[in-house]
């Protein structure tokens, strides 16, 4: 169903961040709840948005960007960007968590909540996960209950203007009660399964959730 499958090379910070997760790097110890704290534990605030990827930053126009939604689902869908956005639209703010340790406050998202995405396709009752696949060969994996949650998003728009090409654009994932590299960049389908099936930083030591307040940074936590 997707245009790239093959996995992305092993960058200088893919192979850091696989050795933070043998060392344990950045871990606090701490746990925390959301309504407990704003920030989870062992994050500091940023107000600039830093660019991280595999070194690949794939070049997809509107024009010819399509979202191909399939597996265990009764309603698969296969949308070109008129589709996409003649769906319903919404507006979220939320902050961003990131595992290499930075956050970032109050960003303004406007595209297709996942809730609105799952009225359309109609999940069947075996679906229990879900994989989410980037142009850049990138993977990563979602109960369907952390994909369905209430601010979740397929965001086409940042602070009123369109999603910036570096962190993702034409459209990217935002889960934000999750670590970032769960709202995975230049989307390109959404896989439903009925068996988990981790993405590339879960095969490279990392944790299989990611709960900031919980502090789920790498998959031995």
């Amino acid at each position: 169903m997707t245009e790239n499958s093959d996995q992305p090379p092993l960058s200088k910070l893919t192979r850091s961040k696989e050795r933070w997760a043998r060392e344990g790097r950045f871990l606090t110890g701490k746990v925390s709840q959301p309504d407990e704290q704003r920030l989870p534990p062992g994050q500091h605030l940023t107000k600039d948005w830093p660019v991280l990827d595999l070194g690949r930053t794939p070049d997809i126009s509107r024009e010819r960007w399509r979202l191909d939604v399939y597996g265990a689902v009764a309603n698969p869908v296969f949308w070109d960007w008129v589709q996409f956005t003649a769906q319903p639209q919404t507006q979220f703010v939320s902050d961003i968590h990131c595992v290499t340790t930075w956050s970032r406050y109050d960003n303004i998202w406007e595209g297709l909540a996942t809730r609105d995405l799952l009225m359309a396709v109609r999940p069947r009752n075996d679906a229990r996960h879900v994989v989410l696949h980037s142009h850049d060969g990138y993977t990563t994996n979602l109960t369907l209950e952390d994909f369905a949650a209430e601010d979740t998003l397929l965001a086409h728009t940042w602070s009123g203007a369109p999603l910036e090409r570096d962190h993702g654009g034409p459209v990217r994932a935002v889960v934000p009660h999750l670590y970032f590299w769960k709202s995975a960049k230049w989307l390109q389908s959404i896989e439903f399964l009925a068996e988990d099936d981790p993405g590339y930083w879960e095969v490279r030591g990392y944790h299989n959730r990611g709960d900031p307040w919980q502090e789920q940074r790498y998959s031995g936590d």
